[in-house]
């Protein structure tokens, strides 16, 4: 664990009330505000209108930015998001894109605020640039920010900013990524912000030191002109909405928006019974040859219209796997956003109102100053918004109207790859520097009543995108030998996970080994979690074939489509590491899909059957985790089928010792849902809603099957050996019904997982 630097904290992102960063602003930056009786006098076709205007601006920006950059992360995968802001920073309309960036850009503006009002000032025509993950505007170093102040007849009425992920803004690892990094120092230049355009101009100096620390100047360069570009068309946009309406409605507008979506999420949280939801997720390694797990810890507490997410228990900040607590907030939002907001307009400023933090300094998803934060955005920070989700799901699933919104974790991290070395293809050999984007095609988690989206996305990047393979062989010296779904890689379950997939690139066009770094989690420990006894999806693996032989299969008119095709040393990548990857070789990275919701011997045999048809599962994947028998033509034998469950049932029973006393049938006329196996009765007693079996009232556990067997027990998706990775013992723990043995819970955990049959489907009081 690093120590905090003396004087840090000046640097550090805390909650902020609005109203006393209001009274602390000097005199010479007054704002544009309005009454609340301006806000009330609104009429709603106004209103409205404005409204969707001031959404369409973030369209523009996003489009802007597009059109300028030159990166695939931002030209292919849409890696980025906008804001607009009202003059204190909370944030009135936020884009579509990268959603996690939302809990973090109103943090560097309140701290512009603070520390830049005096000195060099905030005037009209000013744009700030920040990459520092301790004041915000991003979650790590990569990440960059670049915001400006809007005024109106002289007064801060507003703020516009774009934000983008750079690909290399120097540090040890290529990509700025360094696998082995113990504190900052290690990693790219934390920048808090710095004035980068002064009354209109780009200030050259500035620039030059910002684009000096990479190892791609070029396209740093233009992804900062193309953030500005954004901005300036955010601006435009927002003075000809001024001057056609009047800067007191638009003003009005802006506040209403936010107040509108704290009111709609109030209303909502106040419609469900109080209670409190824990989840523990897992960071399998902090750094280069850490074989060690790291944990986060989550209780979310539901009081009247109000939420709190307490992660006090947290392991302490280690290696590269911390986020600042601009990290953690951008989690949080993360799962918030499309759970319990997806159809509440998305002002963050008023959605934050309706939760608290509450979080010890010094731990992984709050780290102090200087520890290594390079991982963070797609490692603590998304585990953190992984429970966050998992937590609201157990909280919705006990509604039948929002349970509709309840869903299985997502592919449960990003698989970072960067290769980068040198392109010999042109008339002059050129450096080149990739990060591997593919993973964008995640699968999403099971819904109660449909199966996940296969590699439909990221769940933090709604418009997120998968790149062109043409593209990137043309931008790039490799050759893509496979992209494609891989089947058995979704969740297990009544509703099956969406599918994730895998792509194998092998060099083409350079005749010296390139750079390869991975930074990665989930390969040991599952990160993509079921609900309601469904299955884990699959787990992460990353390999890389040496001494491959792909000339030759190319020469005899091949094309490999298995990696046991072109080596017989099949390296696998450890989650962080530094390595390479010489010409002829072979690199091979499958990345997550979906958990799985509900029993997979529920599952109906015909939507097996497709999945077979379509590829989504193999045979021996149907048989083994949903017992769905099929003959020679792809057609379910019903009997075999019945047989086959029978056999996975009575398995179940024979594995597992029976933990608690079973209370016996129970009447369940009355009784209220907790999740797709478990009700409440009316007398107070949790039971099976599948054979009315009584597993126990109170706060105590309930009474159940208790298996805890290897991880592959979990079924094929588990590809990787958790023994490659850690040295902790990793077993697939399983809760079922002792009468009918229903999966109730089942998970790939460390051993000392903590016991959760005390809160099985229901909330502690």
């Amino acid at each position: 664990m690093t120590m905090p630097v003396p004087g840090s904290e000046a640097f550090s992102s805390r909650p902020v009330d609005p109203e006393e960063l209001a009274r602390s602003l000097p005199s010479a930056l007054p704002t544009h505000t309005v009454t609340d009786e301006q806000v009330e006098a609104l009429d709603p076709l106004t209103y409205e209108v404005i409204r969707h205007r001031l959404w369409s601006v973030t369209d523009e920006m996003g489009e802007a930015l597009k059109r300028m950059s030159g990166s695939p992360i931002v030209t292919d995968a849409n890696d980025f998001d906008f804001a607009i802001s009202d003059e204190l920073g909370q944030e009135v309309q936020v884009g579509l894109y990268n959603t996690m960036l939302v809990g973090a850009v109103d943090l560097a503006i309140y701290w512009t605020l603070r520390n830049r009002a005096d000195n060099p000032g905030i005037e009209s025509g000013d744009m700030f640039l920040c990459n520092d993950p301790w004041v915000g505007g991003g979650l790590h170093q990569n990440d960059v920010i670049v915001f400006q102040p809007v005024f109106h007849d002289g007064k801060l009425f507003a703020w516009t900013s774009a934000i983008a992920h750079q690909p290399d803004l120097g540090g040890v690892g290529l990509g700025s990524f360094s696998p082995a990094a113990q504190d900052v120092f290690s990693e790219s230049l934390p920048t808090p912000p710095v004035k980068i355009v002064r009354d209109g101009r780009l200030q050259r100096d500035v620039a030059d030191v910002w684009v000096r620390r990479s190892r791609v100047p070029m396209l740093v360069g233009l992804d900062l002109r193309a953030k500005i570009g954004a901005n300036n068309v955010g601006a435009e946009r927002l003075h000809a909405l001024i001057a056609q309406y009047g800067a007191d409605t638009v003003k009005a507008v802006m506040k209403r928006m936010m107040s509108d979506a704290e009111s709609r999420l109030r209303g909502k949280l106040a419609g469900l019974p109080d209670g409190s939801w824990s989840a523990t997720g897992y960071q399998d390694q902090s750094h280069e040859g850490d074989r060690n797990l790291h944990k986060i810890t989550l209780t979310t507490t539901k009081t009247g219209d109000h939420l709190s997410f307490d992660f006090t228990g947290t392991d302490p900040q280690a290696g590269v796997i911390n986020c600042t607590y601009a990290g953690m907030r951008g989690g949080v939002m993360l799962a918030l956003l499309p759970i319990l907001a997806g159809d509440i307009p998305w002002s963050a400023g008023g959605l934050m109102r309706c939760f608290d933090l509450v979080t010890e300094e010094g731990t992984i998803n709050n780290a102090t100053f200087p520890a290594a934060v390079g991982r963070g955005p797609i490692g603590p920070a998304w585990l953190t918004g992984s429970l966050v989700a998992e937590c609201l799901s157990q909280m919705l699933d006990r509604d039948l109207e929002l349970g509709k919104n309840v869903q299985a974790t997502c592919c449960g991290t990003w698989d970072t790859a960067v290769i980068a070395g040198l392109d010999e293809r042109g008339e002059q050999p050129a450096p080149f520097l990739s990060i591997i984007m593919e993973p964008m095609a995640g699968g999403y988690g099971a819904r109660p009543h449909a199966d996940g989206m296969d590699t439909g996305g990221l769940f933090c990047i709604p418009m997120g995108r998968i790149p062109d393979v043409e593209m990137t062989e043309f931008l790039y010296p490799v050759l893509t030998l496979w992209r494609r779904e891989e089947p058995d890689t979704g969740g297990p379950g009544r509703q099956r996970g969406g599918v994730g997939a895998s792509v194998a690139l092998t060099p083409h066009g350079t005749s010296v080994p390139m750079g390869l770094v991975l930074a990665s989690a989930g390969k040991a420990v599952a990160q993509n979690v079921g609900l309601a006894g469904g299955y884990p999806g699959n787990s992460g693996l990353d390999v890389v074939a040496r001494g491959a032989t792909v000339a030759e299969l190319f020469a005899a008119g091949r094309m490999p489509t298995e990696l046991s095709e072109v080596s017989d040393t099949l390296e696998p990548g450890q989650n962080y590491a530094s390595s390479y990857l010489a010409p002829g070789e072979v690199f091979a990275m499958t990345w997550q899909g979906g958990g799985g919701y509900g029993d997979p011997l529920a599952r109906d045999p015909g939507a097996v059957t497709r999945d077979l048809r379509e590829l989504r599962v193999t045979a021996d994947g149907a048989r083994e985790v949903y017992g769905v028998v099929v003959d020679a033509a792809g057609r379910v034998d019903p009997a075999a089928t019945d047989t086959e469950r029978e056999r996975q049932r009575a398995q179940r029973r024979s594995r597992s010792r029976v933990e608690g006393t079973p209370a016996g049938t129970v009447d369940l006329a009355g009784a209220r849902r907790l999740d797709d196996n478990l009700v409440e009765t009316t007398g107070g007693t949790i039971a099976c809603r599948h054979c009315a079996e009584g597993l126990g009232t109170g706060d105590g556990p309930l009474a159940v099957g208790v298996h805890e067997g290897p991880g592959r027990d979990a079924g094929p998706q588990m590809l990787a050996d958790p023994a490659d990775y850690v040295d902790a013992p990793i077993v697939f723990r399983q809760y079922s019904c002792p009468s009918c043995w229903t999966a109730l819970y089942s998970a790939v955990v460390p051993a000392d997982h903590p016991d959760t049959r005390a809160t099985l489907g229901r909330a502690t009081a």
